[in-house]
């Protein structure tokens, strides 16, 4: 049986579950699953939206695979059982007439190798994505191609109409470098080069050792989990296609298909510690598609970009401004002054396209015109309309403009650094005058200069800012710390367990999510709680830990994933990445 060399392979050994993670390759947009329900079958689906096909932002989760029924099989074509192994870098099926691979020959090419000695191959179902009956007749439509080939010699080579679609056999006399590839693209010119299989093996486990072998070394507890959540990052790379201009992660190639602006950002947490270019272009990617006007989409995917959307109301959307905080994380790091200068303008632009457009009463405070801005979509705090002057909004605002000074100082713009010094201190100012409750401890969202009241970690998060009087710090620590609010089992739920609108089920109605407690561990480092950031990080760093895979968000109470939390998930694993290095550092 095949094995690794590698030990960061070896280690993660049937970590890929695939009936619910799909194996992929740093930039493929090809996902290959195992069927639930049918036994010894495997099905390939596309990370794509297609939108030009089946119109909708969401669709793509409802279409079916665009390769079925794939099956391994004996030279006549009769499927065969199989165990499979799962690593990083290939599947390994053993079967009763001998061991099948699987391995990525580049983004667009799959390859299976062959059992040694003998004749054997592969089945599959294709179909077309769209058959549309109408009043004329109908239409049946593709927008990717597919061309399967062997480079050994041909033993039965087969199709069949079955209707809707074809049925394919190919098997072929397999030897050490026997290889059947599937390979899918959008042009007609496809690619039928193979590779011998060894060689594409080879290259596959070499690829992915060097990945691994990049990262920084960390305290052995966090381990096991840390390598994995390095796999999600480098398996949920997007290769420049379309709109793609760069490398970028999707958040989940399993659920969320294209780049997200926030998520992008907290990615590139994780690749300052290894890549500088990567890490820079998760920003530079969101300011690629830069709007005249100075806002940054929401989402970019192949064909377009997110810019407006209808429901639940008509607005531009975007996501929360971080970018500049990341920026000058990814410097300390990275000492990468080329790109500072590269973004510094594009994010002034941005601040002021904040300032500009999303303040309808002209008081100084911004709002979110649309609830998904925020990030943290079905929120309670949108129960009660929009536009919501936004204590999250106005604390990532005085965050950027904070650093935007620092950026300015390092660039030699030194009459700007101190402008948006002042320009942050103001508005830190102008959050405790316009949001704080002194009677509760607390700060509240407004919705029609009314404050509403629900409890959520978002009333705590001018901590992070550094610039609240050690009184008020003191009373948000306290909510903070409370069992009856968000100190929860597993700290911190994203509405405060004794709210009524909690709900530990509902995305951001209640669950853990990673990234807010990394902000959190960020604050409290920032205004001297080191202890209690110090405990939120190792807590932060359990809750992961306590799972095989890594979630979109988590239960606060039992740990476990609730059940639409998507799997695989790249922000939570790039924020366990970064606190399990500064945890090994003794940095937190």
């Amino acid at each position: 049986m095949y094995v690794p060399a590698s030990p960061y392979l070896l280690g993660l050994e049937n970590r890929i579950r695939l009936q619910k993670i799909p194996f992929s390759d740093r930039g493929s947009r090809l996902l290959i699953y195992q069927e639930r329900r049918i036994p010894d079958t495997l099905y390939l689906k596309l990370a794509e939206r297609l939108t030009a096909l089946t119109p909708g932002l969401s669709s793509y989760r409802a279409r079916p695979p665009f390769i079925s029924n794939l099956r391994l099989v004996d030279a006549e074509g009769r499927p065969v059982r199989f165990e499979v192994t799962t690593y990083p870098h290939a599947l390994v099926f053993q079967t009763p007439i001998g061991e099948f691979r699987l391995v990525f020959q580049d983004h667009q090419t799959v390859s299976f190798g062959l059992p040694n000695g003998i004749a054997s191959g592969i089945r599959f179902t294709v179909s077309p994505d769209l058959a549309r009956p109408d009043a004329y007749g109908g239409e049946f439509k593709t927008v990717r191609n597919c061309a399967y080939s062997t480079n050994g010699e041909l033993v039965l080579n087969q199709v069949e109409h079955n209707g809707s679609g074809y049925d394919v056999i190919l098997t072929a006399q397999g030897d050490a470098d026997t290889a059947i590839t599937l390979h899918i693209q959008p042009g007609m010119e496809l690619d039928r080069t193979i590779v011998p299989f060894r060689a594409a093996l080879a290259a596959a486990e070499v690829r992915w050792h060097r990945w691994f072998d990049a990262v920084p070394s960390v305290d052995e507890p966090y381990r096991s989990q840390y390598y994995y959540a390095w796999w999600v990052l480098g398996n949920n790379i997007l290769a420049p296609y379309g709109y793609f201009r760069r490398e970028s992660v999707a958040p989940s190639k399993a659920h969320y298909v294209g780049a997200w602006q926030w998520d992008n950002y907290f990615h590139a947490l994780a690749f300052r510690y290894t890549d500088p270019r990567l890490a820079s272009d998760q920003i530079q990617f969101m300011l690629d598609h830069q709007l005249p006007d100075g806002m940054i989409p929401d989402a970019v995917y192949d064909e377009g970009t997110i810019t407006q959307l209808e429901v639940p109301v008509a607005a531009a959307v975007t996501k929360p401004p971080i970018a500049a905080w990341v920026a000058m994380l990814v410097y300390a790091q990275t000492g990468d002054m080329a790109m500072l200068r590269e973004i510094y303008d594009p994010l002034v632009r941005w601040n002021s396209w904040w300032f500009g457009l999303n303040d309808d009463d002209a008081d100084g405070i911004v709002q979110y015109s649309h609830p998904f801005s925020s990030g943290l979509d079905d929120s309670p705090l949108w129960d009660y309309g929009m536009p919501v002057e936004a204590v999250d909004l106005n604390t990532y605002l005085c965050l950027q403009m904070e650093a935007l000074g620092k950026m300015a100082r390092l660039l030699g713009r030194n009459r700007e650094a101190e402008l948006w010094k002042h320009r942050s201190a103001a508005l830190a100012h102008r959050m405790i005058e316009h949001f704080y409750d002194a009677q509760r401890g607390l700060f509240w969202s407004h919705h029609h200069h009314q404050p509403l009241q629900v409890m959520t970690p978002f009333s705590l998060y001018p901590l992070w800012t550094g610039q609240m009087s050690p009184a008020i710090n003191d009373r948000l620590v306290a909510h903070l710390h409370d069992a009856g609010t968000f100190w929860t089992p597993h700290p911190l739920p994203t509405v405060a367990i004794s709210d009524p609108h909690f709900d530990p089920n509902q995305m951001w109605r209640g669950p853990v999510w990673i990234n807010i407690n990394y902000i959190f561990v960020e604050a409290l480092q920032r205004t001297g709680y080191r202890d209690l950031a110090q405990t939120l990080a190792e807590r932060t760093l359990r809750l992961v830990m306590g799972q095989s895979d890594i979630y979109e968000y988590y239960h606060p109470l039992t740990g476990e994933p609730p059940p639409k939390a998507a799997p695989m998930f790249g922000w939570s694993a790039a924020c366990y990445i970064d606190l399990a290095i500064r945890m090994s550092r003794g940095e937190i």
